[in-house]
């Protein structure tokens, strides 16, 4: 073998191994990114999923109209599918916050996603990803604590105040056998648009 055809041979070597790495590098990110997708405690709310109160004093238990009060603060559920119990508790965009209100007052366009008086919003504030965690009792709004925006529970999430650019995605609802279901996937857009 000449010298010539050995440096070939070596060149050879160094390109496959070069292109075995590539293709290591990219199956390594990419089998991770498919396995999120797939993981059933990552996916969004499915059609049927029952929601669970994530806190307060029915923790872990159904959401049942009757333990909503009439106007209260908002509290946070999470969907959980019914026939493996798996809770979708592996991102913080399937956390929605629910109520009870007066059915009368919604804006028509959004009665069809309430059930039984019962919404159910996004928790996560269109503007930078914020927890929507305060209340305006006295107007009914929902609001960020971080920038202020503030959102109005009857007139599907509408911005009423502050930065945010769009309304909370409604998860739509329906009663099934008591228990509050979800009916379809999120009625607009989850997560943030991080303006200043």
């Amino acid at each position: 073998m000449t010298k010539k055809q050995s440096g070939k041979a070596s060149e050879t070597t160094t390109l496959t191994r070069r292109s075995v790495c590539k293709a290591g590098i990219v199956g390594s990110l990419l089998v991770p990114m498919a396995a999120i997708g797939q993981s059933p405690d990552r996916q969004r709310p499915q059609p049927g999923d029952q929601l669970v109160f994530e806190e307060g004093p029915h923790q872990g238990e159904l959401v049942r109209p009757e333990l909503l009060e009439l106007n209260q603060q908002p509290v946070s559920a999470l969907a959980r599918e019914p026939g493996t119990s798996v809770l979708r508790d592996g991102s913080r965009l399937n956390r929605v916050m629910i109520t009870r209100i007066d059915m009368e007052q919604l804006t028509s366009e959004f009665r069809t996603h309430a059930a039984a008086g019962v919404i159910a919003y996004s928790a996560v504030c269109t503007h930078t990803g914020c927890d929507v965690i305060n209340w305006d009792a006295e107007r009914l709004r929902m609001a960020c604590p971080c920038h202020e925006s503030q959102f109005d529970i009857y007139d599907g999430a509408r911005v009423v105040g502050g930065p945010a650019p769009r309304p909370l995605a409604m998860l739509p609802l329906l009663i099934q056998d008591g228990v509050v279901t979800v009916a379809a996937e999120f009625h607009g857009r989850v997560g943030f648009t991080q303006q200043f």
